[in-house]
């Protein structure tokens, strides 16, 4: 059985730094390990000291899309397997791999693995409650036939971390070629759709935070709500509000409980910023294009769109 892992990256720096090195000492070794750059100027080699078997291949920031920079990536590979990472999730400990590796070969009709996701002390303090709530403690096998349980979550899971099966990756004609964001849960859909599943492994743990200011989650959620009005095939219908509501109302909660009720106000502004960005998405048709770039996270995207 063989591994390979594949990161975009973009102006790296020392989480990425920390990402090699661990899998480098992971229990189960990769393959080869496959960096596609984001412009070249921005990356420093000295960050894969070390590292064994490396092919980086340097685009342009016009070049990268979330699809068809992964599509070059997995191009570059040979393996039966591919984990698909970004460049700041740092695996938890050293049994990333052989843990995904080993969901991946507990059925064959499994499409894709993807790993909890845990906050850390730089998280805020609703990206950690966040990472509960969508990453829970107990793991999971889904199919089309969650549909009615579980809503738009049957088709969550996350390139962050995630292994994928290369020959059903190839059955399904891989990632979308052009897309603004959620090119795994476009593929996820596609996979379900095809008869095959996907699992949610709580094991396989990597360590991704972020503190997004209430602005920067207004453009991340207009490029979701752009996305899913750009994919009625696999969204129409699929209501997302619903586990808005209840990832807010579980947060209010969390704080009153910890004793943290002087966050709410802030609470209250980084969930607007949000709602309000996923529903200008949604309708960004009826919005001007300037308008449209300026509440985009990924300008590059309305070039070719």
């Amino acid at each position: 059985m063989s591994v390979d892992v594949i990161i975009p990256t973009y102006h790296p720096g020392n989480k990425f730094r920390e990402l090699v090195r661990r899998l480098g000492r992971q229990t189960v070794p990769y393959h080869k390990l496959i960096i596609i750059n984001t412009e070249e100027a921005g990356f420093d080699a000295a960050l894969l000291e070390g590292a064994a078997n490396v092919t980086v291949r340097h685009i342009s920031r016009a070049e990268f899309d979330h699809g068809a920079t992964r599509n070059l990536g997995v191009s570059l590979s040979d393996a039966e397997y591919f984990l698909m990472m970004t460049d700041d999730a740092i695996p938890a400990d050293m049994h990333l791999i052989e843990r995904m590796l080993k969901a991946l070969e507990t059925d064959a009709g499994i499409a894709a693995v993807y790993a909890r996701q845990l906050a850390s002390r730089e998280s805020s303090f609703d990206e950690q409650y966040a990472r509960r709530f969508n990453y829970p403690e107990k793991s999971r096998v889904k199919s089309l036939e969650d549909l009615p349980e579980l809503g738009i979550k049957t088709y969550f899971m996350s390139d962050v971390c995630c292994m994928y099966r290369r020959a059903v990756f190839r059955e399904l004609g891989g990632f979308i070629r052009h897309t603004i964001f959620n090119e795994d849960m476009i593929f996820c859909a596609e996979a379900m759709r095809a008869g095959y599943k996907v699992m949610y492994c709580a094991e396989a743990q990597v360590i991704h935070a972020h503190h997004y200011s209430g602005i920067q989650q207004l453009h991340r959620n207009f490029d979701l709500g752009v996305s899913q009005a750009d994919h009625p095939e696999v969204f129409k219908g699929i209501a997302s509000e619903g586990e808005g509501i209840r990832l807010v109302k579980g947060n209010a909660v969390w704080l009153f409980r910890s004793g943290k009720i002087w966050l709410l106000p802030s609470l209250v502004w980084r969930s607007g910023c949000k709602f309000i960005g996923y529903q200008l998405g949604k309708h960004y048709r009826s919005l001007p294009r300037p308008l449209v770039r300026k509440l985009s996270m990924n300008v590059n995207y309305w070039q070719n769109a």
